[in-house]
């Protein structure tokens, strides 16, 4: 099963409502939420109230991707106000194994993201603690970037190491300039969730953009 997490970076926050609906009936699995503060990336966008508004306006999974300094200050503000998953990132924590432990604590999926040029042999140390990982194939901070295809060979590797012991229900994740070429390219390499944005926002049939990441076209 490929799952579908379309970015609200790219949606109208005009009409916020209206446009988590269309994730849900577009048939998506997740709803990606950027967070960030403008200092880890040069960009800002929304706290925890963002995420509660979410929590009660769908019944999807939340997955908040903290996209910022010292996230251990935030990541029970953000699970408390309803996600499901937090994604904190390899280069925004001094103590990661700590940050993991402590968002399973309050029951939540626990997720680590690497920027494009950061490796993965820090993995070897966490892999037990992870539920999911996120490779960012742009630079993060905006929407819109082009794919960096260099990501590709760091899946491999991922793969390579780590493949045979992951959990059944392991997430593969991928962020960055994911559209109808480049989905197909990650899910030959076993990514089993796309984050999108720009493409699944701007789609004319966004039901049919769901179908296409997943490679039903």
């Amino acid at each position: 099963m490929i799952h579908i997490a379309p970015s609200i970076l790219s949606a109208d926050m005009n009409n916020l409502q209206a446009e988590l609906d269309s994730i849900k009936e577009s048939g998506a699995d997740f709803i990606h939420l950027d967070i960030m503060d403008g200092h880890f990336v040069p960009n800002i966008t929304f706290g925890p109230f963002i995420v509660d508004f979410c929590r009660k306006a769908s019944d999807l999974t939340l997955d908040v991707h903290l996209m910022i300094e010292n996230p251990e200050r935030y990541i029970e503000d953000f699970i408390k106000a309803g996600a499901d998953i937090i994604c904190v990132h390899k280069e925004a924590c001094t103590h990661l194994h700590r940050q993991l432990q402590y968002i399973r604590s309050f029951g939540a999926k626990a997720a680590v993201a690497v920027n494009p040029a950061t490796g993965i042999d820090f993995l070897d140390y966490v892999i037990d603690d992870l539920d999911m990982i996120l490779f960012m194939s742009v630079n993060p901070g905006f929407s819109g970037q082009k794919f960096i295809p260099s990501v590709l060979k760091k899946i491999d590797l991922f793969n390579e190491r780590y493949g045979d012991h992951l959990k059944n229900d392991f997430i593969i994740q991928v962020d960055g300039g994911v559209n109808d070429k480049t989905c197909g390219l990650l899910t030959d390499k076993g990514v089993n969730c796309l984050v999108s944005g720009n493409y699944f926002f701007k789609h004319p049939d966004r039901k049919k953009a769901v179908q296409i990441l997943r490679g039903g076209a």
